[in-house]
């Protein structure tokens, strides 16, 4: 069930946010041409993609959960994406926001995917990052402490060392 809950989310949240307004912006404002540059949007597109279904797939079987804020995980969540970044869901949606604006090149899909990114950071912080805090506990404490919250890091932080 939680699958099928997650798939609705997603055809909602993602059909709202991520194509019914960046296309409506479309064809306003300014544009630029990106040149063979608006070729790196299918890249960030299939990836941003990606990232969301593996969250989503995270959430449903890891976390017995959803994205859904009135479903949420009912274990933390910090394998498969998650392991490299803190909030993988929105950086997979800044990069499919990225891509529609190199590949289409209106100013007002960059303006709103940095709107978007500063709107989600601030959510983030002030929302749901004491929120983990105060439902996981001291295992969200020491995943804070070991995960960066956006640029991942891919290099494994060593245990061992040489004497």
């Amino acid at each position: 069930m939680n699958t099928y809950k997650s798939l609705l989310y997603l055809i909602i949240e993602a059909g709202l946010f991520a194509l019914y307004v960046p296309l409506k912006l479309l064809r306003t404002g300014p544009r630029i041409e990106t040149g063979l540059i608006s070729w790196l949007a299918i890249p960030l597109w299939l990836i941003g993609s990606l990232v969301i279904l593996a969250c989503f797939g995270s959430f449903s079987f890891t976390g017995r959960g959803t994205p859904v804020p009135t479903d949420p995980p009912k274990a933390l969540v910090i394998t498969g994406p998650y392991h490299y970044v803190r909030n993988p869901i929105y950086v997979g949606v800044l990069l499919i926001f990225l891509g529609h604006f190199l590949w289409f090149g209106y100013w007002t899909l960059l303006i709103y995917a940095l709107s978007a990114f500063i709107g989600v950071h601030f959510f983030v912080v002030l929302y749901e990052e004491p929120t983990l805090k105060r439902k996981f506990g001291v295992e969200y404490e020491e995943y804070l402490k070991r995960v960066p919250r956006w640029i991942p890091r891919f290099k494994e932080k060593s245990t061992w060392s040489i004497r």
